[in-house]
C-alpha cells in the first residue's frame, strides 16, 4: 500500500482540507460523512464494525445529520436502506462476510429497484472454520448478484476517493444502481494509513445531492416492486443489465472529473512497469503494494515483469484488459477468494 505525498495539491488550490492517520474503515466513515448521507442502517460484524461505529459517532456528535437505525441484522439493514433510498434518502451500510450474505436476496431487489444505495465490504473468509481475516470470499460469492457495481480498493485513501465517487456513479440517470466498495479485512480496514480528507465545499460540487429518478411520494404516488410476468421481468431485468453495460462509460467520465478536481489517477485498471513487460502479474486490493514490489525485484534479477491491478470489478473491463495485456508472452492472476475452482 503507497503512500501519497500532500504538497503539489495544497498548492493548487486548497483542495485539501486535512491529512489524517486512519484505518480504510474510517476512510469509509469519513466519506459517508463529508457526502451528507441522509440514512444509515447496519449491523455489526468483524471486521467492518468500526466503521459504522464512527458513523455513528459523527452523528452523535452533530458533525452529520443523518438517521442512524440499529437493526437487529444485515438483512433488515439493507431492507431498511432499501426503503429510504426508495423514498430519496442518499444511503450507506458496510458489513463483511456472513453479514453480507445474510443480505444476499436484498441486492437483487436494491438492483432491481434501481436504487443507488452504497456499501463498504471489509472483505472476510467465510465460516467454516470460523476465521475473521481477509478473504475475498464474500465478494466472490455475490458478484454477479443482479446489478452491484464494484470496485475494489488497495488504501486507505482509495476507499475514501472511491465511496465519494461511488454516489456520482450511482446516482447518475444513466446508472441509478447500488455500488459496493471493497477492501480487504484486517489488512486494510484495521491498518493506519494517511488520508487527505478534500474541502467538503469541493466534494459536495462534485457529488451534490439530486434526485433524477422515480421516488415515493405521497404527492405523486407511484407503485414500486410490483409483480410482473415473465415477459416484463426478462424486459425489466434486461434494463438492469443495460445500466450495468452503460456504467462503464460514467464510471470513466467519473474518474476523469475526479482526477482533474482532486489530483489523483484514477482508472479502471491500473499499470505497473507494463510497457515491455514479458510477465504480467493481475491481482487487486491490498495485495497491490506487495506486487509491486515482486515486479521490482524481477526486473532487478532481468525478469521484464509488470502488474495489472483490477480497480473495477463490476462491469468487469474486458476490453481495457485484453488491449493492456495484448503481445505479453505469460500472465499469473492472484485471486484472493479461496475457491474449489481454483485447484
Amino acid at each position: 500500500m503507497s503512500l501519497i505525498t500532500i504538497e503539489p495539491r495544497i498548492k493548487r488550490g486548497g483542495i485539501i482540507r486535512d491529512r489524517v492517520a486512519i484505518t480504510s474503515n474510517y476512510a469509509a466513515a469519513y466519506a459517508a460523512k463529508d457526502v451528507e448521507v441522509d440514512v444509515v442502517a447496519a449491523y455489526p460484524i468483524t471486521p467492518q464494525t468500526p466503521a459504522v461505529e464512527k458513523v455513528a459517532e459523527f452523528i452523535a456528535n452533530g458533525e452529520l445529520s443523518a438517521e442512524y437505525i440499529p437493526v437487529e441484522s444485515e438483512h433488515s439493514a439493507l431492507s431498511a436502506l432499501i426503503g429510504a433510498s426508495a423514498a430519496g434518502a442518499r444511503t450507506f451500510t458496510a458489513t463483511s462476510s456472513q453479514g453480507l450474505f445474510y443480505m444476499f436476496e436484498l441486492l437483487y431487489i436494491a438492483s432491481g429497484l434501481r436504487l443507488p444505495i452504497v456499501m463498504a465490504l471489509a472483505t472476510r473468509a467465510a465460516s467454516a472454520p470460523i476465521c475473521i481475516h481477509g478473504d475475498y470470499q464474500d465478494l466472490a460469492a455475490v458478484r454477479d448478484s443482479g446489478g452491484w457495481i464494484v470496485m475494489i480498493a488497495s488504501s486507505a485513501q482509495e476507499v475514501y476517493d472511491s465511496i465519494i465517487m461511488a454516489y456520482r456513479i450511482a446516482e447518475d440517470s444513466r446508472v441509478l444502481l447500488p455500488v459496493m466498495v471493497s477492501y480487504d479485512g484486517f489488512l486494510m480496514s484495521h491498518t493506519t494509513e494517511p488520508v487527505e480528507l478534500y474541502d467538503l465545499d469541493a466534494i459536495r460540487r462534485f457529488a451534490p445531492k439530486k434526485i433524477d429518478r422515480p421516488i415515493l411520494d405521497s404527492r405523486r404516488p407511484i407503485t414500486m416492486g410490483v409483480m410482473a410476468v415473465p415477459d416484463w421481468y426478462y424486459e425489466i431485468k434486461y434494463q438492469v443489465i443495460d445500466a450495468m453495460h452503460n456504467s462503464m462509460g460514467v464510471i470513466k467520465e467519473v474518474h476523469d472529473e475526479f482526477n482533474k478536481t482532486f489530483g489523483r489517477n484514477y482508472r479502471l485498471i491500473e499499470e505497473y512497469r507494463i510497457d515491455d513487460a514479458d510477465y504480467v502479474v493481475i491481482t487487486y486490493g491490498g495485495i497491490w503494494g506487495n506486487t509491486k514490489r515482486a515486479v521490482d525485484i524481477a526486473r532487478k534479477n532481468g525478469i521484464k515483469a509488470g502488474a495489472l491491478k483490477l480497480r473495477l470489478f463490476r462491469p468487469f473491463p474486458t476490453d481495457d484488459l485484453v488491449r493492456i495485456v495484448e503481445g505479453v508472452r505469460a500472465i499469473a492472476v492472484i485471486d484472493r477468494a479461496v475457491s474449489q475452482e481454483h485447484q
